[in-house]
């Protein structure tokens, strides 16, 4: 739906303008005439300003999907209004008057604009999967279908701000040594390519012959000085490859079945997919979610390719009938703990409140295996970052020390 600006007759004499909505200018024209106007001009309003490039729409004029921040920011507002008996619409005007970012409001106005044709916030946001994502929308349904949207929206906020939350403990614990490691091959490029050289002649007047490793980091130096207009384009190479590699399907499920084998990165993958899984899965249970829709929805949360495809074929084990504990059990990738809770709550009848305890459990161990994982990166890296320093080192002083012991 398109907003227009119009010029138009009033009584045939009285010139009078506004903006109407409509799909094109020929339903603008009609909807005007149905005000009693006669349209003299229209114009469509987002010609005027709206960039090609706006980055907050895509090639076909559609918002782009909707970053973590950005749900969260749309989901607290509205269910601060909710929360506050503001209606829907009127909740989802004042985002779309007063929310800081462009892709938001556009979002809120989109909302607002099919609600008001008649549709229901759970319909309507399920038409925009790339905007929200399946579990958003799947939790909405099923709380709009049981009266309780408002609550639905407090749980599903406590749920952005975990997945938030997580990102950030993982992207924290590896913030480091990425640094680390971008420094120390600056530090060698910039070794190979400005000091190596510089040496060079001062080896040949020797007359002797270099190292091994000394010749070949010499050689190696000499040719990235002076083809250095390589070097970029083998680190964009290197970098691309590796995206390619943690995206192709093949690669991809390779080295996600590789990682489960480091003992610590093992218990790393596996604690930060089942607690968006569990929470999720926790969530959507005291929604009301049917426990297959409720295993989908979790399921949809797993990265790891493997933990993705084992816990696949617990759900299908629990939709031919066998208990969630036992299904997933058979998985073997599932923590003991986690189990155990679960086939509890599944006796006593309080399976939500043992996801709960679930819940709780993994994000305390998730801290401690971060905070291991942090303690033993920092000798880790300094262990590298010697080596570096000590085989550079090597190269350039074990010819003078040859000389001397000459």
């Amino acid at each position: 739906m398109t907003i227009f600006n119009y010029t138009a007759l009033k009584n045939n004499k009285e010139i009078v303008k506004g903006k109407i909505e409509a799909q094109d200018f020929r339903e603008a024209r009609e909807n005007i005439r149905k005000l009693g106007f006669i349209p003299t001009k229209v114009e469509e309003e987002e010609k005027k300003g709206q960039s090609d490039k706006d980055p907050n729409l895509d090639k076909k004029g559609k918002v782009t999907k909707l970053g973590l921040q950005d749900r969260i920011d749309f989901t607290s507002t509205l269910q601060i209004l909710a929360q506050s008996g503001i209606p829907i619409i009127e909740s989802l005007l004042f985002i779309e008057n007063d929310a800081a970012k462009l892709k938001i409001r556009l979002v809120a106005k989109e909302l607002r604009r099919q609600i008001m044709n008649g549709g229901t916030f759970a319909d309507t946001i399920a038409k925009y999967p790339r905007q929200f994502g399946q579990i958003y929308i799947g939790l909405c349904k099923a709380g709009e279908d049981s009266g309780e949207l408002e609550k639905t929206l407090e749980r599903l906020l406590e749920l952005l701000n975990k997945e938030a939350a997580i990102k950030s403990k993982v992207i924290g614990t590896l913030m480091y040594p990425i640094f680390v490691i971008v420094l120390a091959v600056l530090i060698v490029l910039i070794m190979l390519m400005f000091v190596f050289p510089v040496f060079k002649e001062m080896f040949d007047s020797m007359g002797k012959e270099l190292p091994w490793i000394t010749a070949k980091l010499m050689d190696i130096g000499i040719f990235l000085k002076t083809y250095w207009y390589l070097v970029p384009l083998m680190l964009g190479s290197v970098c691309g490859l590796i995206a390619f590699l943690f995206r192709w399907e093949p690669s991809k499920r390779k080295i996600d079945e590789y990682v489960l084998k480091i003992p610590i990165i093992t218990d790393l993958i596996q604690f930060s997919n089942f607690s968006n899984f569990i929470a999720v899965l926790q969530v959507a249970y005291d929604a009301g979610v049917p426990i297959i829709e409720c295993l989908y929805l979790a399921n949809l949360t797993l990265t790891n390719c493997i933990l993705k495809t084992r816990i696949e074929a617990a759900t299908s084990k629990v939709q031919q009938g066998q208990h969630l504990s036992s299904a997933l059990r058979s998985t073997r990738v599932m923590p003991k703990m986690i189990l155990f809770m679960i086939a509890t709550g599944e006796q006593s009848g309080r399976l939500g409140d043992m996801l709960m305890q679930a819940t709780n459990f993994i994000d305390k161990k998730l801290d401690n295996i971060i905070d291991v994982m942090t303690k033993m990166i920092e000798p880790i890296m300094l262990i590298v970052i010697g080596s570096i320093v000590l085989i550079l080192a090597l190269a350039l002083y074990l010819p003078l020390f040859g000389s001397y012991m000459s």
